[in-house]
């Protein structure tokens, strides 16, 4: 398989993706590895001089937002390993099969460009398609209901990214289980800080890290998850899971049921977790998320006037969308159709202050 640009795709090519330039050597490529492009050479210099980046251009086949197609990735304001910065680019950093990457991508007319460092900067190119919603089909998704289709019309750049990456959306994705949003992103993002490894690129300034790999996040004391804010189950969660890594890796290629079930052989991982992880992972379009503390009031409201609906009433409602059932939930948070808050909010915890 070709891990460099190569004249040829070991899959179809879609329809929009031109012929490549040649690469220089091969390895493993992520899923949904485009065919267009040009790439200009890029290593990193003695005395951390950086060198220029690899380079490609891609053609959406239809409106793309990348504010939509991206946003699932950022954990949080101060994410680590995500930035939009003023001039519209996204920048996001990550560990790739081949090593740790950054990704650089901005809109350029109706063409996406892209810039990537480091030694994951060929994976990252080559997977530029998927990430962006190549692999996903808009059009297999038929409202059933007045307010998905009025949203839908109104964001016609929506599409189901895919990363191929398991580890890195499901660590996140354990932290934030059973606890507030702000403690997950805290936790994520002071153990990224502590035990990755900065951002290969021009990032000094955007202060971008790459998550730690699978034996960092092994070796972390248990007195730096408790730091962190992290309980003891999400950090043995964490633990079992990093010990696997290969093997949930490979749920990235999977078909949703099979992948979903290998996530969930891990102790920890429900279908909550797995699902948050495979949305992004996989862009897998029917992970509806079940078991969260939000979801079936906003779905219950938007569809059914029930701001009380439970996870059954919820799937009830999107039964229509079988199949697509993730979609309609994103649609319809991006409707802003949610109830308003009437009770407490939950209340943060600190167990770094115990």
């Amino acid at each position: 398989m070709a891990g460099r640009f190569a004249p040829r795709t070991t899959g179809p090519a879609l329809p929009h993706q031109a012929a490549p330039a040649a690469r220089r050597r091969t390895g493993a490529p992520p899923p949904g590895a485009g065919a267009e492009g040009r790439t200009s050479p890029q290593r990193t210099g003695a005395e951390g001089r950086t060198e220029p980046p690899l380079t490609r251009e891609w053609t959406p086949s239809g409106p793309l937002d990348l504010r939509l197609v991206l946003g699932p990735l950022r954990r949080g304001p101060a994410d680590p390993t995500f930035r939009m910065t003023p001039d519209g680019a996204f920048w996001r950093a990550t560990r790739t099969p081949e090593g740790p990457g950054t990704l650089r991508v901005a809109a350029r007319g109706d063409r996406v460009g892209a810039e990537a460092w480091g030694p994951g900067a060929e994976w990252l190119l080559a997977g530029l398609p998927a990430l962006l919603g190549a692999d996903d089909d808009p059009d297999a998704f038929t409202p059933h209901h007045h307010l998905l289709a009025v949203t839908e019309r109104r964001r016609p750049g929506l599409r189901l990214l895919r990363t191929g990456l398991v580890m890195e959306s499901l660590i996140p994705s354990v932290l934030e289980q059973k606890v507030t949003t702000d403690e997950a992103y805290r936790a994520w993002r002071l153990l990224v800080r502590r035990y990755g490894t900065p951002a290969p690129g021009p990032t000094t300034t955007l202060g971008l890290h790459v998550m730690p790999d699978a034996r960092t996040w092994a070796m972390i004391p248990s007195w730096e998850w408790h730091k962190a804010g992290v309980d003891t189950k999400r950090s043995s969660t964490i633990l079992r899971a990093v010990r696997v890594a290969p093997r949930l890796e490979e749920a990235s290629s999977m078909p949703f049921p099979e992948a979903k079930a290998r996530l969930e052989l891990i102790p920890g991982i429900g279908p909550w977790t797995s699902a948050e992880t495979l949305q992004r992972s996989n862009g897998a379009p029917d992970a509806v998320t079940v078991g969260d503390y939000h979801l079936p009031g906003i779905v219950g409201h938007a569809l059914a006037d029930n701001r009380h609906a439970t996870d059954e009433e919820m799937l009830t409602l999107l039964a229509p969308y079988e199949g697509q059932r993730h979609r309609a939930t994103r649609l319809i948070l991006l409707s802003g159709r949610t109830p308003e808050r009437r009770g407490p909010r939950m209340t943060p915890g600190n167990i770094a202050a115990l």
